[in-house]
């Protein structure tokens, strides 16, 4: 639940519930996607939204109690079942609950399934290196997050920066 109060032009205190989809509707505004969005930026995403429909307005968001979802994580993971997670979880978030990879699965290669067909596919190498999570989406309920063998590795050694044991991204 999102607690919004608007002041200004228009009065409106309401509480919010966020849907299966991650949308929260607010009355005279319309639908707004919150999952995935983090605390932090939750006011700064309403205000834009209902910035383009009233003036002179002020604004604030608060969470009230967090709905949790249900979300499964199977294959080649730490901690491979079903996890509970905040309703505003993403796949990174739950990858990290979950424990991540074990040391035979992939880094490379993380699928989100949602419904039977594939939505995400993840690659956390980027993340690890630079914190770009190309690929991480919102979660639903019922989610399952799939953490496949690991793929090609190729060993660095000797008189380089980081040796370590690296997951290629392709055979060759």
């Amino acid at each position: 639940d999102i607690d919004l109060k608007i002041w200004g032009t228009s009065d409106l205190t309401v509480r919010l519930s966020v849907d299966r989809d991650g949308h929260i509707i607010i009355p005279k505004i319309g639908p707004v996607m919150v999952a995935g969005t983090r605390t932090d930026q939750l006011e700064a995403l309403l205000k834009s939204r209902v910035g383009k429909v009233l003036n002179n307005f002020e604004l604030s968001a608060s969470l009230g109690r967090l709905k949790a979802i249900q979300i499964y994580v199977v294959g080649h993971a730490r901690r491979p079942g079903m996890h509970t997670v905040s309703g505003l979880s993403t796949l990174v978030n739950a990858l990290f609950e979950s424990g991540g990879p074990s040391e035979t699965g992939s880094l490379r290669r993380i699928q989100l399934v949602r419904q039977g067909k594939t939505i995400s596919n993840l690659d956390m190498y980027p993340f690890i290196q630079n914190g770009h999570a190309e690929g991480d989406v919102a979660l639903l309920n019922g989610d399952v997050l799939v953490i496949p063998a690991t793929g090609p590795r190729s060993a660095l050694v000797g008189a380089v920066e980081l040796p370590a044991i690296y997951e290629l991204k392709s055979e060759g």
